[in-house]
């Protein structure tokens, strides 16, 4: 397809990394920031260094640091548990149901979706993992197949991740004070008495309309994708065994206590008593946090992968997909705490307001935040930025939160489909390239687009 041919020679010709786009994004924020927020009184010398002030301080903000840790807990740990034996068996048996390209890509491209509805970093890896073992299981019996097809169905549960339990910014509305705290020294008093301590999942990720959403989006891709493996050309497959699971070798007392299957079970079970304990009525109440998610997964990952030895390695292994976030997130919590304190965040707000209306706001804030997802393909590092504008514009417009929100949720998800950053890890598990799944994943990003605006104008 000649069209993903031109995406692909653009975003390689074009688009640097994304460490090099948030520096880039920095230095327009700051240089904005001086055109349009300085003072009359003031000197450019003296702003510019007032600016400059405010950028070091949302580097090192503690809130957002804590955000960033969670966030990254959430992949690792996902990725973790995708590592362990119950999923590499699941994954196993699921590829015994895989017969041809059709029936593989609509396999595939269901299950993702729904693993990543809970759980983006899990969805990410298991959908990659899936896809290669199928590949290999085709392989080994000799059923033709089309491989990158199996590989772009892996994928799309970067397309449901946003408006899932997982999601970066439902998740963080969710915890109390969490959104008054980001608008703070953003929005006027008037507007600060609207906003809800607390925007928990029953309103979004729980809520009825998203729920249905979901459905249809996984009804329409998983369609989608079948019709495609039926007019698909089979391809030439040759991959070595992809192992799921390593032995591990006892040889010290030491390593015994680093083996032991029981001390696992005890110390994963005693976290999850004291999840329990803690969250059980945070659940109830759907009150969905990070340290919720990730104190879960953390007991849940230490007794599947049964010894201490097998979970650190694949915390190990899993701990290099976080490098970007790690790096990139104090650079985009520098923008925001520019945008904060020059004002930005209300100029930007006001413009939306005056070319909007209640009803187009939603839809203004898909297609931008899908553009921004191009250029930000952290979830989080976007509610960050551009987090405070959708709350500042839907209260002005009276939008509902959840809605606007969900808007933002929908619009990164989708380009996902569009930006290669996130689909590094699947391309090294499935020796896959990039070009190769562009044009299936455009494909479901289009019929995705159209599910998410249609409920948007539905609900």
């Amino acid at each position: 397809m000649k069209i993903t041919q031109v995406i692909e020679n653009v975003f390689k010709k074009y688009l640097p990394s994304p460490f090099t786009i948030a520096i880039l994004l920095t230095l327009t924020t700051l240089i904005l920031a001086l055109i349009f927020t300085k003072p009359i009184d003031v000197s450019i010398g003296a702003y510019s260094l007032d600016v400059l002030k405010f950028w070091e301080n949302g580097i090192w903000s503690n809130g957002l640091l804590v955000f960033a840790y969670q966030m990254m807990l959430i992949l690792v740990l996902g990725h973790v548990l995708v590592l362990s034996k119950p999923v590499s068996n699941l994954i196993l048996r699921v590829t015994k149901y895989c017969t041809n390209t059709a029936n593989s890509a609509a396999i595939v491209s269901c299950t993702t979706m729904l693993v990543a509805f809970f759980n983006w970093g899990l969805g990410l890896i298991f959908g990659a993992l899936l896809a290669r073992k199928v590949a290999e299981h085709a392989q080994k019996n000799n059923i033709k197949l089309n491989y990158p097809i199996i590989g772009a169905a892996g994928y799309v549960g970067l397309m449901v991740w946003h408006g899932g339990i997982s999601g970066s910014a439902p998740i963080k509305i969710n915890e109390s004070g969490h959104v008054k705290s980001i608008m703070q020294s953003v929005s006027s008093e008037g507007i600060l008495s609207k906003i809800p301590n607390v925007i928990d999942y029953s309103q979004t990720v729980l809520s009825w309309w998203n729920l249905l959403i979901f459905v249809v989006v996984v009804i329409a891709i998983t369609t989608t994708f079948y019709l495609l493996g039926k007019k698909a050309i089979p391809t030439t497959i040759n991959l070595p065994e992809y192992r799921l699971n390593n032995k591990e070798e006892v040889n010290t007392q030491a390593e015994k206590l680093d083996s032991s299957k029981i001390l696992a079970f005890i110390f994963g079970a005693l976290i999850l008593v004291a999840f329990s304990y803690r969250y059980w009525g945070d659940i109830q109440q759907l009150k969905m946090t990070p340290n919720l998610i990730n104190f879960f997964m953390l007991g849940l990952g230490i007794i599947l992968h049964g010894s201490f030895k097998k979970f650190t390695n694949a915390v190990g292994e899993s701990i290099s997909d976080v490098s970007g976030i790690l790096i990139q997130f104090p650079l985009y919590f520098g923008i925001m705490g520019i945008m904060k304190s020059t004002g930005m965040v209300t100029l930007i707000s006001d413009f939306f307001v005056s070319v909007s209306t209640a009803t187009t706001l939603p839809i203004f804030t898909f297609f931008s935040a899908g553009l921004v997802n191009i250029f930000v393909p952290s979830g989080g590092g976007q509610w960050v930025v551009q987090g405070p504008i959708v709350v500042e514009s839907a209260l002005q417009l009276g939008v509902p939160l959840p809605k606007a929100i969900m808007a933002l949720a929908y619009g990164d998800q989708v380009t996902n489909m569009l930006q290669p950053f996130w689909a590094l890890p699947l391309l090294g598990i499935t020796k896959l390239k990039a070009k190769e799944i562009l044009p299936y994943t455009l494909i479901a990003m289009v019929v995705g687009s159209a599910v998410y605006l249609l409920g948007l104008l539905l609900f």
